[in-house]
């Protein structure tokens, strides 16, 4: 898809933008294809800048806060058939054994 030029940058088409643009279902007029042609191949070309790094002797590191999950057993608790059908009662539509409950999103 991207094309490298003879004078070493990345630089993208604008068949390649409205491409891009169409998966974003997006639609842009001739200027913003320009605009966008031009800010996102300086975008590969600093790309290409960071390839250049040596980063052979650092450690990939997928975060870097230390921060770990806190995870718990989900344990099932009985309660009274009583409570239960009073929690049962309040929802709106029941299947089977499934209480389903209104969209939120």
């Amino acid at each position: 898809m991207l094309k490298k030029c003879y004078s070493g940058s990345m630089k993208l088409e604008k068949t390649e933008i409205e491409r891009i643009a169409g998966l974003a279902c997006l639609k842009l007029s001739s200027e913003e294809v320009e605009k966008f042609q031009q800010q996102l191949s300086a975008v590969l070309e600093y790309m290409e800048v960071l390839n250049e790094v040596d980063t052979s002797q650092i450690e990939i590191t997928a975060q870097v806060t230390g921060l770990e999950d806190v995870l718990r057993t989900d344990v099932i608790q009985d309660c009274p058939e009583s409570q239960k059908r009073k929690i049962i009662e309040q929802f709106p539509f029941e299947q089977k054994d499934a209480l389903e409950v209104p969209k939120i999103l």
